[in-house]
């Protein structure tokens, strides 16, 4: 990726004809990303889609567009998604109620049925349309599918105010424990791209949620991808000054999370990318997905535009 050096430069005067960009600038625009078409070419690239992205027309049919040009291009994008509003908002339809125990829904057996028809029906169909609209050819999958995703129940978490393990019963909620990637295999090696629902199997045969970053962390890490990119709310790993990390070695964001600047809900985001990292992918990037066409601009351009952590500092 990512050297992210400087910005891009100015386009002025004759850069713009006609209300768009010149033929030369457009050629220039090619040119310069020739270097990472060329790196990721036959690259498997897992890309979590969740956040305010999914819930807004334009940025989902950027998101699509980018896929699209994955695929094209020469590259493997494997697409997991999330949907967490889309499930409260069924499951107030159905007046279910729902509760939380440290950001993980409760998730009995009414809840878990619902989270199944959202997450495997409604919003992965919607995304594999909306990719198929602009050109491309998508599937829709979960990890239940020729057992993609074995998991086993949550029991314990961490306390968060003393980090200890504390038990739980919080439902059909699992942890990945088994990844078996064949059918992503046999799809993503074709003209095909799949989209795949975080619902999985435990081995009693149980439906369990899981987590989107969990379960595409657990299939990057198994398949020893190039690239894992969580598309989030936020820009990326901020400074104590408020400016945007554009790369942490493993060690670097360990010490960044042992003096504080790495706190709240973006410490265990970045546990699990050097989790990650530590099981074979080269880079895991977090990346603002509410800037339309933040996957290509960050696997195509120098600067990205997320923070990437990787064995080393910029890779």
């Amino acid at each position: 990726m990512s050297d992210k050096m400087s910005q891009p430069q100015k386009m002025v005067g004759k850069d713009y004809e006609n209300g768009g960009i010149s033929a030369h600038v457009q050629a220039r625009i090619l040119a310069e990303a020739l270097p990472h078409l060329i790196r990721y070419d036959e690259q498997y690239v897992v890309i979590k889609f969740g956040g305010h992205a999914m819930g807004d027309a334009a940025l989902s049919q950027a998101f699509a567009q980018d896929i699209v040009y994955l695929k094209q291009s020469g590259v493997n994008p494997i697409v997991v998604h999330g949907g967490g509003p889309q499930i409260a908002r069924m499951l107030d339809k159905l007046a279910i109620q729902s509760s939380f125990v440290n950001g993980l829904r409760v998730t009995d057996k009414p809840t878990v049925e619902v989270v199944e028809m959202v997450l495997a029906g409604a919003i992965n169909k919607e995304i594999v349309s909306a990719i198929n609209q602009q050109g491309g050819k998508a599937v829709g999958i979960c990890g239940k599918d020729a057992n993609l995703m074995i998991a086993e129940r949550i029991t314990e978490i961490p306390d968060p105010t003393s980090n200890l393990m504390q038990a739980v019963d919080i439902g059909y909620v699992g942890d990945p424990v088994e990844v078996n990637p064949h059918i992503v295999d046999v799809i993503s090696n074709s003209d095909l791209i799949p989209v795949i629902a975080p619902v999985g199997l435990s081995r009693s045969g149980e439906t369990l949620n899981i987590n989107a970053d969990s379960f595409a962390s657990a299939l990057a890490a198994k398949m020893k991808v190039k690239r894992l990119l969580l598309l989030t709310d936020v820009a990326g790993v901020l400074d104590k000054d408020k400016n945007l990390v554009a790369s942490l070695s493993v060690d670097e964001a360990r010490q960044l999370i042992r003096n504080g600047t790495i706190s709240g809900g973006m410490i265990p985001k970045v546990e699990g990318c050097i989790e990650v990292v530590e099981a074979g992918v080269e880079a895991v990037v977090i990346i603002d997905g509410r800037v339309p066409h933040c996957v290509l601009l960050e696997l195509f351009t120098e600067h990205g535009i997320g923070t990437l952590v990787g064995q080393e500092n910029r890779i």
